[in-house]
């Protein structure tokens, strides 16, 4: 009996770190905090699989790459809605850019989320202020403030902010930098990282590509890569394709999204399908009114 009893207790002590290691290692293949409040965009950025920062279109540019802010010379207004029904996830944000007015641009945009499930839900607050400035016709620099409050079975109460330089030597084309949550706060959900990201705009197509480098959310470099494609058919009707490779999960997204071109704004719908981490099934609706 004694050595049924310690064959029992030895195989139980062999078969904990195997277990421990099957609940820990898929972990690495979830999205982090970080990534929940990282990709919040209009629907055009969903259609285009998250790559819009060097393109300067959408009244939340400056929450990309704020200095896209002032590549082109229009007042906007967007209010844009999201709903993930697999992760429970929900958005809504609110974005103001003013870059007619005067040689400065600046934007504001207010972005409410909803994360989570059950007794993990929680409720983020983003306020983000932007600026942008053209140092000369083909160089443009932008800076952004943005302060969080999140509520729930999370919490942060934090202020950051972004840079970032793009560089515009046709109207046909733009090329970027940007770095993002500069100021360290100790929240899991503001880890720093940077972009590097590239638009050609030929008329009624659009190419967009972007490469965001994490060096701190984990111990090893994590490089997520997207790339989106627009046409738009009949001067009004814009399609979209996009993909993204996320580094965090070592999976694939897929982004589709149609549109509708006014002379005074328009609208935007788009799908966003995750096929790894959460799994998530995303909508986005975006409305927007455009004055030049």
């Amino acid at each position: 009996m004694w050595h049924r009893l310690m064959l029992l207790l030895l195989a139980l002590a062999l078969s904990a770190p195997a277990h421990a290691q099957e609940e820990t290692a898929p972990s690495l293949y979830r999205h982090p905090l970080a990534e929940d409040l990282r990709n919040l965009q209009s629907a055009r950025g969903y259609g285009l699989g998250g790559a819009w920062r060097a393109l300067g279109v959408g009244a939340e540019a400056g929450t990309g790459n704020p200095a896209a802010l002032a590549a082109f010379h229009t007042y906007r207004i967007e209010l844009t809605g999201t709903w993930d029904w697999v992760g429970k996830d929900a958005s809504g944000m609110v974005a103001v850019a003013d870059s007619s007015t005067s040689v400065l641009a600046g934007g504001v945009t207010y972005q409410l989320v909803t994360l989570g499930k059950g007794p993990q839900r929680a409720t983020a607050h983003i306020n983000t202020v932007s600026m942008a400035l053209p140092l000369a016709d083909s160089l443009l620099i932008g800076v952004s403030t943005r302060y969080l409050l999140l509520r729930g079975a999370r919490q942060a109460n934090a202020v950051t902010g972004d840079a970032g330089i793009l560089f515009r030597p046709s109207e046909a084309f733009a090329l970027g930098v940007s770095g993002h949550n500069l100021i360290g706060t100790g929240n899991p959900e503001l880890t720093r990282y940077y972009s590097a990201h590239a638009g050609v705009l030929a008329g009624l197509l659009t190419v967009a590509a972007d490469v965001r480098a994490d060096f701190e959310t984990y111990k090893r470099t994590t490089f997520t890569y997207s790339g989106g494609v627009e046409y738009v058919l009949g001067q009004s009707f814009p399609i979209r394709a996009g993909y993204t490779w996320n580094g965090f999960t070592r999976a694939s997204e897929l982004g589709v999204g149609i549109g509708l071109l006014t002379p005074g704004g328009g609208l935007d719908l788009a799908y966003h399908h995750d096929f790894g981490g959460e799994r998530g099934r995303l909508i986005a609706l975006t409305f927007k009114v455009q004055v030049r």
